[in-house]
C-alpha cells in the first residue's frame, strides 16, 4: 500500500463493513505516502501555522490607514502617560499595529513551545495503544506502523492547534491580551481588527478605548523587557505543568471502539473538549497554583499601572472593569485552547493581586514598588497577595537596612577626618596590606623566624 499499489475500496468495505469514499481513500493514501517519503518524525508545526493563517485571513479584513494613524497617536500618548505611572523604562522598538495573520506568525513559536509536551503525549499514546491492542501474531507486522501512528497523532494535534490559534487571532486585541508573553521579548502589538467586538455595548469612544488598550499593552511589554528573567519564568512554569500531562488511554480506546470515519468531527470534538486528558495529578495542581499566582501578580501590576496612567480618561473605570471581566471569562477560542492543552491561562486571583499592588504603591511609592521586579527573589508571591502589609514591612526593612549600612560608612569617614586621619581608599588599603604580606614573606625564614644575616 505504501509503495504505491492500488487499493480496492470495495475490498475495504467487505473487510471492515464500512462504506468507503474512493476519492477520500485516494486522498488519505496520498497524505500517508507523503509522510513516509518525507521521513518526518514529530509534530508538523508548519501545518499548525498554515491552519491558523487560513483562519486568521478568512475574514478578509485588513488594517486601514486611518486605523494605523489613530493607533499610532494612542500609542504615543500612552508612552507619555506611562512615564508618570511607572519608573520602568520604555521599549527599545516601536509598538506595532498588527493584522490577525501577523499576530499568528509572531506568536506561533510560543504556542508551539507550550503545547509540544501535550502533542508528544498524544502521539505516544496512539503508538502505545496500537502496540498493546494488536494481536500477538500481528505485532511484528505492525512494528513499522508505530512511526505512522506518531505522525498521524502529531498531524491531528497540529491541525487542531492551528484551528484554535487561528480562532484566537479573531478575539485578541493586543499582544499581551492572553496573559502570557506570546510576542517576542520587548515587543508590543495592537490588533485593530478586533476592536469592534471589544467596545460593543460600552458607549465609549474608540479614541478612549484605543488609548486604554495601548497603555495596558505597553505596560505589559515594558514589564517583560525590564524583568528579562520573567518571560523564561512564565514559560518554564507552563511547560512544567504541561510535561505532567498524559493521555487517558481508556478514553482513547473507547473513542476508537465507536469511531466512525464518516464522522471525523467526533474526534475533533474529543480533542477540543479535553475528553482525552485525565484529571490533574497532585503535582500538576501545585504547578497550576504557582502559575495562577504568578500570572495574577503580573496582571495585577499591569492593572494598577494602567489605572494610574489612564486616570485622565473620563470612562477609565468602565474600561478597566470590562477588561477585568473579559480577562476572567476568556473567549470561545481560549476555552478551546484550555481544553486542548489542559491549561487555564486566566488568573483567578487577579483582583486580590491588584489590591496588593495598590497597597504597596500607596505605602512605599512607585519607585520602590517597581524595584520588586529587579530580581526574581524580590517578586511577590502567593502569601504577599494574602497579606500585603507584610510585603510593605519587608520592603521598608530592606530599604532601611541598606540606608543604615550607607550611614555607618559615612559616620566612619567623618570620624577619621575629625581625628586628623587621611580618608583611606579601600583599594589602597588592600594594596598596602598585600605589600606588607609580601615583605613579611621575604623577611621571614622557615617557621616565621627572621632570616639569618638580615
Amino acid at each position: 500500500m505504501m509503495g504505491g499499489g492500488q487499493i480496492d475500496p470495495d475490498e475495504i468495505e467487505r473487510l471492515t463493513g464500512m462504506r468507503v469514499d474512493p476519492a477520500m481513500m485516494a486522498q488519505a493514501m496520498q497524505q500517508m505516502r507523503g509522510m513516509f517519503e518525507s521521513g518526518a518524525d514529530g509534530i508538523p508545526w508548519e501545518l499548525a501555522e498554515r491552519q491558523a493563517m487560513q483562519l486568521s485571513e478568512a475574514g478578509g479584513l485588513s488594517v486601514t490607514d486611518g486605523q494605523r494613524v489613530e493607533l499610532d497617536t494612542a500609542l504615543g500618548l500612552a508612552e507619555l502617560w506611562l512615564g508618570e505611572a511607572t519608573t520602568i523604562s520604555g521599549l527599545a522598538r516601536s509598538p506595532q499595529v498588527m493584522t490577525r495573520a501577523e499576530w499568528v506568525r509572531a506568536s506561533m513559536p510560543v504556542w508551539r513551545e507550550l503545547s509540544e509536551p501535550v502533542a508528544t503525549s498524544i502521539a505516544d499514546a496512539l503508538t502505545r495503544t496500537l502496540e498493546e491492542q494488536a494481536p500477538e501474531e500481528m505485532r511484528a507486522m505492525l512494528q513499522g506502523a508505530g512511526k505512522l501512528m506518531r505522525q498521524v497523532g502529531g498531524s491531528l494535534f497540529a491541525t487542531q492547534l492551528g484551528q484554535v490559534v487561528g480562532r484566537l487571532s479573531t478575539e485578541v486585541i493586543s499582544g499581551g491580551d492572553v496573559g502570557i508573553p506570546v510576542m517576542p521579548a520587548g515587543d508590543a502589538a495592537i490588533l485593530p481588527q478586533n476592536f469592534a467586538d471589544f467596545g460593543s455595548g460600552l458607549d465609549i469612544g474608540e479614541d478612549q478605548l484605543a488609548i486604554a488598550v495601548a497603555v495596558r499593552e505597553l505596560a505589559h511589554a515594558r514589564l517583560f523587557r525590564h524583568a528579562k528573567w520573567l518571560r523564561l519564568h512564565v514559560i518554564s512554569q507552563v511547560t512544567e505543568f504541561a510535561r505532567g500531562i498524559d493521555i487517558d488511554t481508556d478514553a482513547l480506546e473507547d473513542l476508537a471502539g465507536r469511531f466512525d470515519p464518516q464522522r471525523p468531527e467526533e474526534l475533533r470534538q474529543a480533542l477540543e473538549s479535553g475528553a482525552l486528558l485525565p484529571q490533574h495529578t497532585e503535582a500538576q495542581r501545585e504547578a497550576l497554583s504557582r502559575l495562577e499566582n504568578l500570572l495574577a501578580v503580573i496582571e495585577g501590576w499591569v492593572d494598577v499601572v494602567t489605572a494610574d496612567a489612564t486616570a485622565r480618561l473620563p470612562r477609565a473605570d468602565a474600561i478597566a472593569e470590562t477588561v477585568r471581566r473579559r480577562r476572567a471569562a476568556g473567549g470561545p477560542a481560549e476555552q478551546a485552547l484550555a481544553s486542548l492543552v489542559g491549561l487555564e491561562l486566566r488568573p483567578r486571583r487577579l483582583r486580590e493581586a491588584a489590591m496588593m499592588w495598590r497597597v504597596v504603591t500607596d505605602a512605599v511609592g512607585v519607585a520602590s514598588r517597581d524595584a520588586l521586579w529587579d530580581y526574581p527573589d524580590f517578586m511577590p508571591g502567593a502569601s504577599d497577595i494574602d497579606d500585603p502589609d507584610a510585603l510593605v514591612a519587608r520592603i521598608r526593612s530592606r530599604e532601611g537596612g541598606v540606608a543604615a549600612d550607607a550611614a555607618d560608612e559615612v559616620d566612619d569617614a567623618i570620624a577619621r577626618i575629625l581625628a586628623g586621619e587621611e580618608p583611606s581608599d579601600p583599594a589602597d588599603d588592600a594594596a598596602t596590606g598585600d605589600d606588607a604580606d609580601a615583605a613579611g614573606a621575604d623577611d621571614d625564614g622557615p617557621g616565621g623566624e627572621p632570616t639569618p644575616g638580615r
